[in-house]
């Protein structure tokens, strides 16, 4: 008797829990369709806002952001601003490429240095010992004589493999804690001048004068006392409630939204916030509605994020990918067309741009928000480096961006099976498929 009764408790109890597990698999069903559900009445920059926010990215919406489209406009608006700083000029850079342009920079630093103005510097060992200009050591020396604090993140130093991951690729500017300067631009000459073998170098920057100073800034200030060992303390380094208004000459914002512009900054640091620009990328792609739109130099991707621009086409999205013909390294632009040319067999526009080379870094979405930073879409910039995005939830800039592709659009041909049978040889094409398999360490 105990034991049948012992029976139909085990049963009763067995019973419970297959009922508790079919109402919780339920619940979450509806729970999954109901967001899917409510995602498609949510606009695309109302979703990236929320996504980002509960990764701890802080918006401000009082922000002016002003494009810089080449070399001149960026280095013209930014000496500009530094010939009128009044406490402080930060920078970080992934290199100064010891050229004419960076002679420019480091004299008018040297000058602010000499009134009082406090200059800092800070550039990557692996970014510098891989251009074909490095600053040496009397160079650093002869800076430093000059009232210029500068520092080197990371030297790079025997067994260098080392130092090849986790580098700083940021590239910020912070002037008076008042306005900053970010984007995919280094200082060198090439972004004025272009390179021999690869023709004019485009590419794009941004200044912000907002809130979101205040987040370079603290990008900065942190990754100064990593490699100085210095503390920065102060609001005079901060925004605050005033303007940078004395500041006089420079680009500025068209937009009827200037100054109401709704930002926040991504900040990509190894173990701290190592997924967030793949997040960002990802999420952006998956809540797109209408139209995505990238240029990006270095177009290894992930499979996740291969796979979410082969949903967005099949969601009736249309994906426009731009990538340059040329380049400035090896390998990795074979990557690049290996994969564009499967994401064109999936229905995504690709362009490939052939005057000269694009290193801009962009997305727009919807022509609602866009990024403009420092990260590619490679396995470096995703998994490894050091990197800063600003993203820019605002029609109007992001219609600006939009203008830009259609221009450089005209100046590309779109690929298709026809042209790229024409354009690969049988060899470009297998030395392509030999990269992708190597797209985890490009």
């Amino acid at each position: 008797m105990k034991e049948i009764r012992l029976k139909n408790k085990i049963k009763y109890i067995f019973t419970l829990f297959l009922c508790a597990i079919a109402i919780w698999a339920n619940s979450s069903t509806l729970s999954s369709h109901r967001t899917t559900e409510d995602s498609i009445f949510i606009s695309s920059d109302s979703l990236i806002a929320h996504q980002l926010r509960a990764k701890g990215i802080r918006f401000s919406k009082n922000n002016s952001v002003t494009l810089l489209t080449n070399g001149q406009e960026k280095f013209d608006d930014l000496f500009k601003a530094i010939e009128q700083a009044k406490s402080s000029i930060h920078l970080e850079y992934f290199n100064f490429r010891n050229d004419s342009i960076n002679g420019e920079l480091l004299k008018r630093l040297a000058l602010k240095a000499g009134q009082g103005v406090e200059v800092r510097a800070i550039f990557d060992g692996f970014g510098n010992a891989s251009n074909n200009r490095p600053m040496k050591k009397h160079h650093l020396d002869a800076i430093r004589k000059k009232g210029i604090e500068i520092y080197q993140f990371k030297p790079i130093r025997f067994p260098w493999i080392h130092d090849i991951f986790n580098r700083d690729h940021r590239k910020i500017v912070i002037i008076d804690g008042k306005i900053a300067y970010t984007g995919g631009m280094n200082v060198a000459d090439y972004y004025i001048k272009g390179k021999k073998a690869i023709g004019s170098w485009h590419d794009l920057h941004c200044r912000i004068e907002g809130d979101e100073v205040n987040t370079l800034q603290k990008i900065f200030i942190d990754m100064w006392w990593m490699v100085a060992g210095e503390k920065i303390i102060g609001s005079k380094y901060f925004r605050g409630i005033s303007n940078a208004d004395y500041i006089k000459g420079l680009i500025p914002d068209t937009c009827k939204s200037a100054g109401k512009k709704m930002v926040g900054i991504i900040n990509r640091k190894p173990r701290i916030s190592n997924e967030i620009i793949r997040y960002f990328y990802i999420n952006s792609i998956n809540d797109a509605k209408d139209s995505i739109k990238i240029i990006n130099p270095y177009f290894t991707l992930s499979r996740k994020l291969i796979n979410a621009l082969r949903n967005a086409v099949k969601r009736g999205v249309k994906v426009e990918i731009l990538l340059s013909e040329k380049s400035d390294i090896p390998l990795t632009p074979d990557c690049g067309f290996y994969n564009a040319h499967k994401l064109m067999k999936g229905g995504c526009v690709v362009w490939i741009y052939k005057p000269g080379f694009h290193h801009t870094k962009i997305i727009m979405v919807d022509g609602k928000f866009c990024t403009v930073g420092s990260a590619n879409l490679n396995a470096r910039s995703l998994r490894w480096d050091r990197e800063v995005n600003a993203v820019i939830i605002d029609k109007e800039t992001t219609k600006e961006l939009d203008t830009l592709f259609e221009n450089e659009k005209k100046k590309s041909f779109r690929l298709t099976e026809k042209t790229w049978n024409e354009w690969r040889t049988p060899w470009q094409k297998f030395k392509g498929w030999v990269a992708h398999l190597l797209a985890a360490f490009l």
